[in-house]
């Protein structure tokens, strides 16, 4: 048997597609743009990464398995609602988050005016200070269904501490 560690690291990613008529949400907060991202909840493609990788951290199953988008309660809810109840599900299992470090993959809009913001939504949440958020864009080059502007995706990193 192993022994259980002090820290836990865990990797997320998400990708949705662009689609007219909805609202862009990253991080929980909107984002002026012309197109929102497909999804069954609010299709916040930052905060699913970010939980996946908490998830995954904890050696939990992934977002999916705990919120499918067959349940009809999630249709359009907020994923800060979902990132709450994985932050219950980590501390049930003794941890604590000690930083999240992300990348947002998209050719439009721009990220970087709403970077601090995204910061303080997600910390609200997580019981995070915004310097214990990396939060980075990046563009794909033209290249790909994120380079094409078809959507956006995002890769994420968190740091579990036990507790106690």
């Amino acid at each position: 048997m192993g022994v259980e560690s002090t820290f836990r690291i865990g990797l997320g990613y998400d990708f949705h597609a662009f689609e007219e008529g909805r609202e862009l949400v990253l991080g929980g907060v909107r984002i002026p743009y012309d197109r929102g991202l497909i999804g069954h909840s609010d299709a916040d493609a930052l905060t699913h990464a970010v939980a996946d990788a908490l998830l995954g951290a904890a050696g939990l199953k992934d977002i999916g398995t705990y919120f499918p988008d067959s349940d009809p309660q999630y249709r359009g809810i907020s994923s800060l609602l979902l990132l709450e109840k994985v932050c219950r599900l980590i501390r049930g299992k003794n941890y604590r988050v000690g930083n999240i470090d992300a990348t947002i993959l998209a050719e439009a809009p721009k990220i970087k005016p709403h970077v601090e913001a995204i910061k303080v939504s997600l910390g609200r949440v997580l019981y995070l200070k915004p310097e214990q958020i990396g939060l980075k864009a990046t563009t794909m080059e033209g290249r790909g269904p994120v380079g094409r502007g078809e959507g956006l995706a995002v890769h994420a990193v968190a740091l579990l501490m036990k507790d106690g």
